[in-house]
């Protein structure tokens, strides 16, 4: 089975092909460009250089959050447009259990992060097991007081990774003598964990459908948030 997956919840994009748990190609961009310019066209290029056509392709998959509001939806927009005309299926999975499975990892804790602002980040813990992420706590936007907490209770060496990994180390490392940071260059979010984490939910036989798939944005956006103070302050008058 050939996945397309896309990845655009971060700064960072990337697309990838995988076929039958193989990554045949993966493009990978950070260069601040919007990804709303560069994503398709990636796609495009990548199955081009694979000699391959869309109707080859027979699963479309996305990083559907948490992640940039901005950035999420242009990657689901991007993977339903791709699989609609041909009614492909289409997955969206957790951006942070997608990092799990490019992280490389085989064995060991490893612990996503991105920053969420308002001092707190998008984060999860996964125990690599033959290199299959094993849930570990679930996706949460928290402070990095309530990750510190939750890291001291996990036994074992625990890795960082993410766009968030540098801001969490920094501020939480040396209360955590064995949290260690990935390489930056192997740190950021990928495409081809997200084809991984894909693959995984196909073969479990769980439903990957196009028109039912919303991002997972964990927290309301700054504009509702605005809207909800606006509609609090005036029952507050009342």
């Amino acid at each position: 089975m050939r996945i397309l997956a896309f990845e655009t919840s971060a700064k960072a994009a990337s697309v990838a092909l995988l076929n039958d748990g193989v990554l045949l190609a993966e493009y990978y961009q950070n260069s601040g460009q919007t990804h709303s310019r560069t994503v398709m066209k990636m796609a495009e290029d990548l199955l081009c250089n694979c000699d391959l056509t869309v109707a080859q392709v027979d699963a479309v998959a996305v990083a559907a959050g948490p992640g940039s509001f901005t950035g999420v939806r242009i990657g689901v927009a991007a993977a339903k447009g791709f699989a609609w005309g041909r009614q492909l299926p289409c997955c969206g999975v957790s951006t942070l259990e997608a990092m799990a499975w490019s992280s490389g990892l085989a064995d060991g804790v490893v612990v996503p992060a991105m920053d969420a602002r308002r001092s707190q980040v998008y984060t999860a813990i996964f125990r690599m097991e033959q290199g299959v992420p094993q849930r570990l706590m679930e996706d949460s936007a928290i402070s990095m007081e309530e990750l510190c907490k939750k890291l001291q209770a996990v036994e074992g060496r625990k890795i960082l990774v993410g766009d968030g990994a540098q801001l969490c180390y920094n501020t939480i490392g040396k209360q955590l003598p064995d949290l260690c940071l990935m390489p930056e260059h192997l740190r950021h979010q990928r495409a081809s964990g997200v084809a991984l984490a894909a693959q995984r939910r196909l073969e479990q036989g769980i439903a990957c459908d196009g028109a039912s798939m919303t991002p997972s944005y964990l927290r309301l956006s700054q504009a509702e948030r605005e809207r909800l103070e606006r509609l609090q302050s005036t029952r507050g008058d009342q």
